[in-house]
């Protein structure tokens, strides 16, 4: 493609990207909203998200300013590639979103407002430590939009919580989530498990008091130790494998006895009260990420573009400031879409319809040959009526499965 006098680097750059695509969409999949706050009260030691501390020396309310203005920024950038498109969810995530005040959240979602249609009765959902919050504040946070609170609790045991460097106690957890239940129409209550030296008795304690509050959502994660936290370098002693499964059997028998589906790899639900953001990401919707480290993926009828900011708040604003904080651009091409998909949509239990899948990848059954046979075969997947999804079988060793539809 040759570069013309009338057409500006810029342009030609995008007709380049165009010409390098094979993905054909004859729809749009529905659009979602991410914005990161990327900094917490203290970084805790299993943590390798990107999330930092706030300095005792900085001037966090100044800085918490420039960022909104940089958000804003960020997503005025955003806009010509989603002109039309109705957003139907939002999600403040970090990092810890409640470190910010209600009244930066509420300029953020006001600028969304003014800037994208958004579907009625949205989900607008946000992490919450509950170190970090009191009635009035929660309050507040409520005021300014936010519907569904996702509650950082990881435990109720205090011991547990100072194992895993929580900066709250067991009695905020609880208080938090009384008010919540009493403000947003939805609550996300997340817990850990495997936790360091914790024994059954505790965790069955810790299930125990938040079945109490009779959740209608509820996330559950096993601990895992990731390179680049300082769990990886000192680590920390842990239940065995053997422990930690039958730890999870038994949070998967009580949560289902009390009408909690595990919908998903780690999130439990009552009927209708699935996280609706998260379910666009596991089918594969497209998403705006505004924030430092965001990521994004917008598709259009001939590409799908895959986005990542810059991760540190400093070199973001920084980039914001010259216009665009865009770190890295990846155009996917058709053959890497099976595994693109199937990465997520294999995370539900549920799994996906065929015509889910064509409307968001513009992939048939045909383009998912060989890897869908040799699951099949493998008793790992199955097809029927139009759906695609595990088996108890392929759930057991998912990763295998979703590797089968690597390129």
């Amino acid at each position: 493609m040759n570069f013309s006098k009338h057409e500006t680097p810029i342009q030609f750059i995008s007709k380049a990207k165009q010409a390098m695509s094979d993905v054909v969409l004859t729809a749009l999949p529905p659009l979602s909203l991410y914005i990161h706050i990327p900094w917490c009260v203290r970084k805790c030691p299993y943590c390798d998200f990107n999330s930092h501390e706030i300095s005792v020396s900085t001037d966090f309310s100044a800085l918490e300013s420039a960022y909104v203005d940089a958000l804003i920024q960020d997503l005025d950038h955003t806009l010509p590639q989603v002109w039309g498109r109705r957003v139907s969810s939002i999600f403040i995530g970090g990092g810890t979103p409640s470190v910010m005040s209600a009244q930066s959240i509420d300029a953020i979602l006001s600028a969304v407002r003014a800037r994208l249609p958004q579907v009625s009765e949205i989900e607008v959902t946000m992490e919450a430590n509950p170190g970090t919050l009191d009635t009035h504040k929660l309050r507040d946070f409520r005021a300014a939009g936010v519907t569904r609170l996702s509650l950082g609790v990881q435990s109720f045991d205090d011991g547990l919580l100072d194992s895993i460097g929580r900066i709250h106690t067991g009695k905020q957890a609880r208080v938090a989530l009384d008010t919540a239940y009493q403000l947003f129409d939805k609550v996300n209550l997340d817990l850990m498990f495997a936790l360091p030296n914790q024994s059954f008795a505790q965790l069955q304690s810790d299930v125990a008091t938040a079945l109490a509050y009779q959740p209608t959502h509820l996330s559950y994660y096993h601990l895992t130790i990731e390179p680049n936290t300082f769990f990886y370098q000192h680590p920390p002693s842990v239940p065995s494998d053997e422990l930690a499964i039958d730890m999870q059997e038994w949070i998967q028998s009580e949560l289902a006895g009390q009408g909690l589906r595990h919908y998903e790899v780690s999130a439990y639900a009552q009927a209708h009260h699935e996280c609706q953001h998260n379910t666009n990401y596991w089918l594969f919707g497209d998403y705006i990420g505004i924030g430092a480290g965001a990521h994004g993926k917008i598709s259009s009828h001939n590409q799908i573009v895959r986005t990542a900011k810059f991760k540190h708040p400093k070199r973001y604003l920084e980039a914001m400031q010259q216009g665009s904080a865009i770190e890295t651009e990846q155009i996917l091409r058709k053959a890497d879409l099976p595994f693109e998909y199937m990465l997520n949509a294999l995370r539900l239990r549920d799994g996906a319809t065929l015509a889910q899948m064509q409307t968001a990848t513009g992939l048939t059954v045909a383009d998912l040959e060989p890897a869908l046979s040799t699951a099949q075969t493998r008793g790992l997947m199955i097809q029927e009526t139009g759906v695609l999804r595990v088996t108890e079988l392929g759930w057991r060793f998912l990763s295998d499965v979703q590797t089968l539809f690597l390129s």
